[in-house]
């Protein structure tokens, strides 16, 4: 089995696993303890984070460790937010942050605060307007949260430039530095950073967040005299210090495992659209972490397509409309715009081989065939309004990718200029049509109500 789910997690690094084994010995008291066992264990607490702080380019004393990356960010998003209280209750995040982000936001906002949802570009990066507009208008922001790449479609963000943009409003900029920081310090001047360890190969259970000096910032309650209040709970030092020593291992691989996986994704990225017709290759095609890569093929279900990636021997994950527990399109296709139907995002680890890459490339043509030849309609695509101007497609009722299946196997039969509207009551349909229609060069008129609950999604034929 090639694993190629990196973004998601990692195996233990080879130094994380000696260092956990190492700090089992030494690092069981209690660091806040006076005695010689104690003082041992805070001697191996503040070796870890005096590592992990050079890494993350900060002071130690500002760097927390946590019980997790989630919990890092919860923590940081609370504080910030709690220490300028008196400035304003404005949340800023992007449309495409992590959900532990749009969880914390969606709490704040029922606690009687505001939330702007900053758009992106169609390759998945902030819009920088956007952002200078939301911090120039209305009322001041109390917080604005980018992550430093995305989760899902690997686009890197504009961080120094927002974190300029946020120092000119006087406001802080907290950055989720899960997926880069393996690769390199943040850029810029932000105010706050969260990341996680089992990113970078570290153990689970291990987060980082860091608070800058200067910045407001008060622990959400109940207080704890542990990590200065920011992180209740006695530190699991064993796991904080290989957390710290694998982050320093993967920085000195990081330049040349950098390279070499960037030129494995550029062969996926070209490849794939050539093997496979109807896919699209999401997220900034340059400024984006070398080792991820995201594609959508059209006509096909993303479950049924994971599953077959992995009896082909593959193990991938996929921000697909098309599951059997959402039905929704994952919040970051959809404020890309983009295609979401058969989406599969391949993140490749350390030392993936060329190999590895070409058999992967080799299976995914048979894979997609496969998934598509099961969601051919049993019958003609149901047709009720028919005349010069256009059709009506009923496609109520009928799941992620069939209307979509259906729109394409009619719009072929109407003349140039003419306009095909399908009735969906799907979700997935308000993302991929329009989708559809960018990839296929077809007119999106867009949508209107219809009976129901459905909606009526119209569609000119270009061409």
């Amino acid at each position: 089995m090639s694993y190629f789910d990196a973004a998601s997690s990692l195996p233990l690094h080879p130094v994380a696993r000696q260092a956990l084994l190492a700090a089992l010995d030494d690092g069981w008291a209690d660091p806040g303890r006076p005695h010689r066992e104690g003082r041992r264990a805070r001697m191996l607490l503040d070796a870890a984070r005096e590592s992990a702080a050079e890494a993350v380019g900060c002071r130690p004393d500002e760097l927390t460790f946590t019980p997790s990356g989630t919990r890092a960010l919860h923590t940081g998003i609370a504080g910030a937010l709690a220490g300028r209280r008196r400035v304003s209750r404005r949340l800023l995040v992007s449309a495409v942050e992590h959900s532990a982000v749009l969880h914390a936001a969606g709490t704040h906002e029922a606690a009687g605060g505001t939330v702007t949802e900053l758009p992106v570009e169609r390759t998945g990066r902030l819009r920088t307007d956007a952002l200078r507009q939301a911090l120039g208008e209305g009322d001041p922001a109390a917080l604005v949260c980018l992550q430093s790449a995305n989760h899902e479609v690997g686009s890197a963000q504009p961080v120094a430039e927002a974190a300029e943009l946020c120092w000119a409003a006087g406001v802080p900029l907290l950055v989720d530095a899960a997926q880069s920081l393996p690769w390199g310090p943040v850029p810029g001047d932000w105010s706050l950073l969260a990341a996680s360890a089992h990113k970078w190969g570290g153990p689970a259970g291990v987060g980082l967040l860091v608070v800058r000096k200067g910045v407001r910032f008060a622990p959400p309650p109940p207080a704890d005299e542990r990590e200065r209040g920011r992180a209740a709970g006695f530190e699991n030092i064993p796991a904080i210090v290989a957390a710290a020593a694998s982050l320093r291992a993967v920085r000195q691989e990081a330049a040349a495992e950098a390279e070499r996986l960037t030129a494995l994704v550029d062969r996926i990225r070209d490849r794939v659209p050539e093997l496979v017709p109807d896919t699209e290759v999401v997220g900034d095609p340059v400024r984006r972490l070398p080792h991820l890569v995201t594609f959508s093929c059209l006509y096909a279900d993303g479950e049924a397509l994971l599953h077959a990636l992995d009896r082909a021997g593959f193990a991938v994950s996929s921000g697909s409309s098309c599951t059997s527990s959402t039905l929704t399109p994952s919040h970051v296709l959809r404020a890309m715009g983009v295609l979401s139907e058969g989406n599969v995002r391949v993140s490749l680890p350390p030392g993936t081989t060329r190999g590895e890459v070409n058999r992967f490339l080799a299976a995914l043509p048979e894979a997609v065939g496969s998934v598509r030849a099961q969601l051919v309609p049993d019958a003609d695509p149901v047709v009720v309004a028919s005349g010069p101007d256009g059709v009506t497609v009923d496609a109520l009722g009928k799941r992620c990718p069939v209307p979509v299946i259906e729109l394409a196997a009619v719009i072929g039969t109407v003349p140039v200029g003419a306009v095909v509207t399908v009735l969906s009551d799907d979700e997935a349909a308000r993302l991929d049509i329009p989708a559809w229609c960018h990839t296929h060069h077809h007119d999106y008129l867009g949508e209107g109500e219809a009976d129901a609950g459905a909606t009526a999604y119209r569609v000119r034929r270009a061409e």
